[in-house]
């Protein structure tokens, strides 16, 4: 994916910010949190240290934009299935493709989880720049034109569209089924990270056709929670 359109400084910082979250994720797979020097990411890249603050004033500060770089990617493979089938298909694609990503990074996923669950407050960061995007994920075409949303707002904007496209019953309990979703990703990653991190994907499948089963069969009955 081309980048000389953008200004070469751009480039350089995106690159670093890049090169530190690859670094944090190796790290993680090794160490936890806690654990990982920062001197340690900088020696990796070749920076100094005032230059890993000048980007990140906490060390939590670089985990929290690699998860911001995961939600994006999965944001991108919500993007691509909606654009043929959006609905549960999106929501279905989002879930694998966090499979794939937790199997390849189980220990970092696991420490982004647990550091977001001591979060109590939302933060508000500076958007992902265009060449942090482009050159993120140089195979994902036309990425640089997403606007960041957070996990919960991507599956809930797909849950009514499969609720406008019949997929689901109109009576569907958003509510709840955005809370049993989000129950979901977050908990069979936590179960499975570790020791099968392999069977995530089918645990997402599993989980999923029980969700939509379930969801039915409530509407059906009258019964809404």
């Amino acid at each position: 994916m081309a980048t000389n359109d953008i200004p070469l400084r751009e480039r350089k910082a995106a690159r670093t910010r890049l090169n530190l979250a690859r670094a944090l994720a190796v790290q993680l797979a090794r160490h936890s949190l806690d654990e990982v020097a920062v001197r340690d990411l900088c020696a990796e890249i070749e920076i100094s240290e005032a230059t890993f603050f000048n980007y990140f004033p906490r060390k939590t500060d670089l985990l929290a934009y690699l998860g911001r770089l995961w939600t994006l990617e999965l944001q991108w493979h919500a993007s691509q299935a909606a654009a043929e089938k959006p609905g549960l298909a999106a929501i279905e694609a989002v879930f694998q493709a966090a499979a794939r990503r937790v199997q390849a990074e189980p220990q970092a996923w696991g420490e982004w989880i647990a550091w977001q669950a001591q979060q109590r407050e939302k933060r508000e960061e500076e958007p992902l720049t265009q060449a942090e995007k482009r050159l993120g994920f140089p195979d994902c075409a036309g990425i640089e034109t997403l606007a960041e949303q957070r996990l919960d707002g991507l599956l809930a904007q797909q849950l009514t569209r499969a609720i406008e496209r019949g997929e689901l019953p109109a009576n569907t309990p958003v509510p709840v089924v955005m809370a049993a979703l989000i129950a979901q990703f977050y908990g069979v990653i936590l179960i499975f990270k570790q020791a099968q991190p392999g069977a995530i994907g089918g645990q997402f499948r599993q989980q999923l056709q029980l969700l939509w089963a379930g969801i039915r069969e409530l509407t059906r009955s009258g019964t809404n929670a």
